[in-house]
């Protein structure tokens, strides 16, 4: 029997890092299975895919900036965190695992993961020193504690030439049956 995500509201914040052309895949995944999906896209994670890709494959506005007119006259950014019954951040790079560990909120991502009220599920995807280094590890236990919720990193090749190990984000589909 396939899994059905009928009537659930997901927001993917979607993180910059080259992982983030996964998203796209894993918004496909979500629909086909009945969720709907929302985004919202870091400035660099506009570096590697485009509001205009991710707004067609959910068939929503994809949101970007915290201080957007339109949205933020009623501030959106809460509205965006409260709308959902799940935040989904993938690729959750360790600048956005820093941010929400340590309570900062600069930007539209970091502002919803501040204000949500809902569960996190965070995809964590980063090159393996960077998964490895103490600070992250240290942001890892604490979003841990605070309640996030991580599937993966996955071992393998990574996009730097010769890289491999830890930090490969989940494949569209492991994050799919997770959600």
């Amino acid at each position: 029997m396939a899994m059905t995500l009928s009537g659930k509201r997901i927001l993917l914040i979607i993180g910059g890092g080259i992982a983030a052309y996964k998203s796209l895949d894993l918004i496909r995944r979500l629909r086909e299975r009945g969720a709907s999906v929302r985004c919202v896209m870091t400035a660099a994670a506009r570096e590697f895919v485009t509001p205009l890709a991710a707004g067609a494959l959910s068939a929503d506005r994809v949101f970007t900036d915290l201080f957007d007119r339109e949205d933020e006259h009623d501030v959106g950014h809460i509205r965006l965190a409260r709308e959902a019954d799940l935040i989904v951040v993938a690729p959750a790079t360790a600048d956005l695992m820093a941010k929400l560990a340590t309570g900062l909120a600069n930007d539209l991502a970091s502002a919803v993961l501040l204000a949500r009220t809902v569960p996190a599920l965070f995809a964590p995807a980063m090159n393996p020193a960077m998964w490895a280094h103490p600070a992250t590890r240290r942001n890892l236990a604490t979003l841990k504690k605070d309640g996030v919720v991580f599937i993966g990193p996955e071992r393998g090749e990574m996009a730097e030439s010769g890289e491999a190990g830890e930090g490969r984000m989940a494949e569209p589909l492991t994050i799919t049956a997770a959600v």
